[in-house]
């Protein structure tokens, strides 16, 4: 599971969500991929320490396995999913 922690106001997330869009299709019925606006919901960025935006959270098998900080490279994050999904 990618979890991209975002808001509307933020430059950097407003450039990584057509990013995250992508990994979504590509990644259909292997990975979860969702997106959280902060804003909106604030329990989820306290629970993981969110400081910055666009922080992703992800999971393999319920267990936070990595966090990444600020614009990501879409081959980047493709390669920790591929990984992960290998792993399973």
């Amino acid at each position: 599971m990618l979890v991209d922690l975002w808001a509307p106001w933020c430059g950097p997330c407003r450039r990584l969500g057509p990013i995250i869009d992508e990994l979504a299709r590509d990644f259909a019925g292997r990975a979860v991929i969702t997106k959280i606006n902060v804003d909106q919901n604030k329990k989820i960025p306290g629970r993981y320490r969110v400081q910055s935006i666009p922080t992703i959270l992800i999971f393999h098998n319920g267990e936070l396995k990595k966090t990444l900080v600020g614009l990501q490279r879409k081959e980047t994050l493709a390669d920790i999913l591929t990984q992960l999904h290998a792993n399973k």
